[in-house]
């Protein structure tokens, strides 16, 4: 099964409200096993809605739209998709009764445009809102299905998962199931060259590369008749990408690595601690946004001045003076003065040139050292951030933080 989304509102179309309504559609559609060929937005014209929605029908066997479904005159999606499908609007003496007790709960007077919601084409399944007022509705002809849900996303996802999911599940015999692998330390384009062979000759599972700020993903995903086959081809192939780029794989479970670092430390009840220059602190609030990492997590320290990390980490001058702030002995120094102070069994400190101004020949902007302290001993990584800006150097130096991390808690070697 082929599929349209068709996102309705003036208000999306002058940016006043993001469509997230598609994002959500696509990815539920997909789990289905039913391929979306097209996203449309379009504003509260009629003229225009039918145009999309007959065009869509040309290549598509299902439409699903969001908006238009409200009290007002400009909210006509129903009346468009009546028109298209050859049917006429009734009144639904079930969301008339539903309509007349919320306004009563609510103590207030229910208008005479908001009996419109209760306008339904004849054919239709109705969904109830369990949200909201407007009802959605699936309306079938010729073997072409529009569903009409609501705008507003809490009232959307309710009832998508609880009426129009189960509603679909019985028009499609196929199911897809998919993983997300998330890598750091390697580039799309080296991925892809990595896995040329693969990717050229895929047939199903099929393989899809992504690029994010400092990281890659890997979406690995199989359509079959059922979950049981989609998954076993899922994992076989995994294993054999494993076997390419296992060491840059830190999740295969789509998780952020923060958060795969985070998970780890609680479980293993390794307590630590930060000491940050060139970041800010970025490390210590992205660790922070995991909730339980109270647990493990004593104290970071933003030290940006020489004076802040002689005075809190207890750097020597002389080491500054020689070496400088941004160096390896400067971060060796940090991290084994943070535990001094804090006593933690992993200390991890940055330092580094942020930019865009500060480097030199010999440190140019984007280098960092980061040291870490783990089980008593020390180590210290030296790299040279490819300078987007100050924010993506900020950035990856903070990710460069988490990966080393990583990698000490599995044991792999840091180069």
């Amino acid at each position: 099964m082929r599929a349209t989304i068709v996102s309705v509102g003036t208000e999306l179309l002058f940016g006043q409200i993001v469509n997230t309504n598609a994002a959500y559609l696509s990815q539920q559609l997909n789990l289905l096993g039913i391929d979306v060929l097209y996203h449309y937005t379009v504003g509260d014209n009629p003229g225009r809605l039918g145009e999309l929605i007959l065009h869509g029908f040309e290549e598509c066997d299902l439409i699903i739209t969001t908006g238009g479904l409200g009290p007002t005159q400009d909210d006509l999606t129903k009346e468009i998709v009546c028109d298209v499908l050859q049917d006429h609007l009734i009144l639904h003496a079930p969301t008339i009764e539903y309509l007349e007790s919320y306004f009563a709960r609510l103590g207030r007077v229910m208008t005479d445009n908001n009996r419109k919601q209760a306008l339904v084409p004849s054919r239709s399944t109705v969904f109830k809102n369990e949200g909201g007022t407007a009802p959605g509705f699936a309306l079938e002809n010729e073997g072409k299905v529009a569903i009409c849900l609501p705008g507003p996303p809490r009232e959307m996802t309710r009832m998508f998962e609880g009426k129009v999911k189960p509603f679909l599940e019985k028009l499609t015999n196929h199911v897809i199931h998919y993983r997300m692998l998330r890598l750091f330390g390697i580039g799309e384009s080296q991925l892809e060259t990595d896995l040329i062979d693969l990717i050229d000759q895929q047939t199903d599972p099929t393989l899809a590369t992504y690029a994010k700020e400092g990281e890659c993903s890997l979406r690995v995903a199989s359509k079959r008749s059922s979950l049981e086959e989609a998954k076993a081809a899922v994992e076989s192939t995994i294993e054999t990408v494993k076997q390419r780029v296992g060491d840059h794989i830190y999740s295969s479970d789509n998780e952020e690595l923060h958060e795969v670092v985070a998970k780890k430390l609680i479980q293993r009840e390794i307590r630590f601690a930060s000491a940050e220059s060139c970041t800010g602190g970025l490390f210590a609030q992205t660790m922070t946004e995991v909730p339980g990492i109270s647990a493990v997590f004593d104290r970071g320290f933003v030290t940006y001045s020489n004076r802040s990390k002689t005075e809190e980490l207890g750097v020597s001058e002389e080491t500054l003076a020689r070496f400088g702030a941004v160096s390896r002995e400067t971060a060796l120094e940090m991290a084994e003065g943070l535990h001094r102070v804090t006593g933690c069994p992993l200390c991890i400190a940055v330092t580094g040139i942020a930019g865009p101004e500060g480097g030199t020949e010999d440190k140019p902007v984007g280098r960092v050292y980061i040291s870490c302290y783990y089980d008593g001993i020390s180590l210290c990584r030296e790299e040279t951030i490819r300078n987007v800006s100050r924010s993506w150097n900020r950035n990856f130096a903070k990710l460069l933080m988490l990966d080393t991390i990583n990698k000490l808690l599995d044991g792999k070697e840091i180069e």
